[in-house]
Parts: C-alpha cells; structure tokens; sequence
C-alpha cells in the first residue's frame, strides 16, 4: 500500500480533482471577473503568439488579427444561438436572418444609399464621414432591439411547434429574409447591396482605419467580453433555468408552474438580439452588405460551431467557433501557398480551397464519432450522452451536488 495513502488527509496535499473542483468553485462564485480575467489574457496572447513562425509562414500578423477579429464575429453568432439550441433546446437554423437584419438596419443609418431612403441625412448632420461613425455605438443597441422584436415575431407563430417542425420553419424564415432583401431593388439597392457604410469612430480619435485592424480587434474582444457575461448571468438566472427545464421536458416545465410561452420568445429574442450586435458590427467592418453574405451555409456553419464547441457551455461555444472559423478560413486558405514554397510534388498541385468544405465535412464527422458531446460540454450534456459512468466520476458528482449513497432511496 502506497505511504502517501496512510497518511491522514490534513498531512496530504490536494488531489488534482479536489483543485479543479475548488477552483471551479471560485471561478462560478465569480463568474464576470473570471470571464474578464480570461479575455484579457487570450486577447493579449492572440497577437503574441502569431509574431513567431509557424504563423508568419501562413500570412502577416495583421492579416492574422483582422481573421481573429472575423472570428469574433462568429463568436458572438455562436454564443446567441446557443442562448436558443443549448439552452433553450430550441432548434433555429435560420439564425442568419437575425444576423441580416442588424446589418442592414446598420446600413441604412449609416450610408448615403439609407440616409436617402429614410429622408434624413443622418451623416450630413454627424459632421461628415469621419465623425459619423459615433452612430455605430448606440446602433449596436438599435440594431440588437431590431433583430429582437423580428425573433418575437418569428417566435409567435412558432410556439407550439418543436423538434424537426420548429426547424423547418425557422429555415424557411433563414431563406425568406435574403430573398426579400434580394428582391427589393427600390430599398435594398437587391443584388448589389448597400455600400459606402461609415466606419465606427471615437471621439478625439476619428474613424477607423480599413488597414490597421487594431481598432477593431478590440471591439470585437471587448463585445464578446460584455456579451459572454451577459449569457452567464442570463443562465444563472429564473430565466435560463426555465429555459433548462423546457429543454428537458416542456411538458413537466408547464405542469411546475413555467410560463412556457413568455420563456420561448425570450429565448428566441435575446439570441437575435446578440446575432443583431454581430449584424451591426460586421456591417461597420466590411462598409458593405450584401444578401449573399446572410446564406443559409451561415446559419449551418453557426449551429456546427454550437455543437462541436459543447452545446450550453459559452466558453466552449466561443472556443469551437473561434477554431472552427480559423482553420477554415484561414488555415485551409494558406496550405496552398505553403505546399507550393515547400515544393512537396503531389500536395503543391492540390487546391485546398476547393476541398475546403469536403475536409470541413471529414472534421465534422470524426467530431461527431470521437466526441459527440462537443469540445468543452456542460456536465450535463456530458452525462447524457456518456451513460457508462465510472464508480469514481458518480462519486465526484455525488460531492459535488451534495448527495452521497445514505442520501439515496433504497
């Protein structure tokens, strides 16, 4: 017998569970410094570490800060919808949508083509272009309030519907919304969409610049801070914990007492409302929109970063999207330059942005035989999808809720 086992417990350190569970227990009392504290860490490391090869073999260290600040765009994508699939249990795929409307309630505030659709010349009376970014700071609040009130709207007719047929109609809804804005060449200038955007500005600094992505990068680490905290306190709340009870049964959740109805259009209008703040900001960054950018492959892509990031967990949604869009947008993207300067006979000769969606699809699925609870899963989805728990790991969940074998009925 080992001698570390004899000696009593107030002589032996702590294991590396009881550190994980204490230190999870700090991170959850508190859970807004914990967030903070994290972002300010992997948004410092980010530029660092893409200084140094292997990173400055694929593009420059401002390419690769513009491409994380794109990510942070899919970031705030992942973290609303999962506010309605991985909390709420309700099933969207037509989440782009939300996404279309801030952008172009964004447009029209912010570019010559709006102003005159609107009858009021918002950047005439703002000072001009490099001062009438400043809009772009309370329109980040119009734009989620916008995108809001269209998921009451969607959510209303939708209310006793669940499972495949909710996510139908949610798809039809994805593919109308592009449609209407494709079509509507008087107001929605159609194919060629809306340009000439006004970029964000700060006072006493100006607008910001199409070149140095810096500005940008660290309003998208400072939104996905404000928005990350947001869903936590949304969860640890009456509110998502109704919204847990209707995922797990929406029946028994009615029978205890859960307005099933108010908690479904809050789900679906607090996920649009962050998919409206990402609408706004991606609009602002590209000074374009466009309806070819709101496809339903958006919506698709959005959901797979929600599931192989570990669905009702933010950190692990945030985690999956940022590394799912990196490596295909990036990634995939640069190992064509990289075989042809390496020179490695077969693999210089093969398009990897052609085969971009099929490896997409290979990842997807070993994802889904490997580890269908995703990356970084909450412990119950974890304990739905692993029945074949360990004596050790139900003893350690055991502790942790409280319980122990006495407690049990027999």
């Amino acid at each position: 017998m080992s001698v570390v086992a004899d000696l009593p417990t107030k002589q032996r350190g702590p294991t590396f569970s009881e550190r994980r569970a204490r230190l999870s227990e700090i991170s959850s009392r508190h859970r807004s410094w914990t967030i903070l504290i994290g972002m300010l860490l992997v948004g410092a490391a980010l530029p660092l570490i893409v200084q140094f090869p292997p990173f400055t073999l694929a593009q420059s260290p401002n390419a690769w800060i513009d491409g994380f600040t794109n990510a942070g765009v899919f970031v705030l994508l992942a973290m609303g919808l999962n506010l309605v699939v991985g909390v709420a249990g309700l099933l969207d795929l037509g989440y782009a949508a939300f996404f279309a409307i801030g952008a172009y309630a964004y447009a029209y505030v912010a570019s010559p083509f709006g102003n005159s659709i609107l009858g009021v010349d918002i950047l005439g009376a703002l000072g001009g272009p490099n001062n009438a970014g400043i809009i772009f700071w309370p329109m980040l609040l119009v734009g989620a309030g916008v995108a809001a009130l269209f998921g009451i709207l969607l959510g209303a007719p939708t209310l006793r519907l669940r499972g495949d047929y909710l996510a139908i109609v949610t798809l039809g809804f994805g593919e109308i919304v592009p449609l209407v804005f494709l079509n509507s060449e008087t107001v929605t200038n159609g194919t060629n969409g809306i340009g000439g955007l006004a970029r964000p500005a700060l006072p006493g600094i100006g607008g910001f610049s199409g070149i140095d992505p810096w500005f940008y990068y660290l309003t998208a680490l400072a939104l996905v801070t404000v928005i990350m905290m947001f869903c936590y306190r949304l969860i640890e709340s009456r509110i998502g914990r109704a919204w847990e009870a209707i995922r797990e049964d929406e029946l028994a959740a009615a029978a205890n007492g859960i307005n099933t109805v108010v908690a479904k259009l809050l789900a679906f209008a607090l996920g649009a409302s962050v998919a409206g703040i990402a609408g706004v900001f991606n609009a602002s960054k590209l000074v374009t929109v466009s309806p070819d950018q709101f496809t339903f492959v958006i919506s698709f892509t959005i959901l797979a970063m929600v599931v192989l990031g570990g669905m009702g967990n933010f950190w692990g949604v945030a985690v999956g999207a940022f590394v799912i869009y990196t490596i295909n947008n990036v990634l995939l993207k640069s190992l064509n330059q990289f075989f042809d300067t390496a020179g490695i006979p077969i693999l210089k000769d093969v398009d990897f942005i052609q085969l971009q969606f099929l490896l997409y699809g290979l990842a997807l699925v070993g994802m889904m035989l490997l580890r269908p609870e995703g990356l970084f899963p909450n412990s119950r989805r974890r304990r739905e999808l692993h029945t074949d728990v360990t004596e050790t790991e139900q003893d350690e969940l055991g502790s942790v809720a409280g319980t122990t074998e006495e407690d049990l009925p027999e």
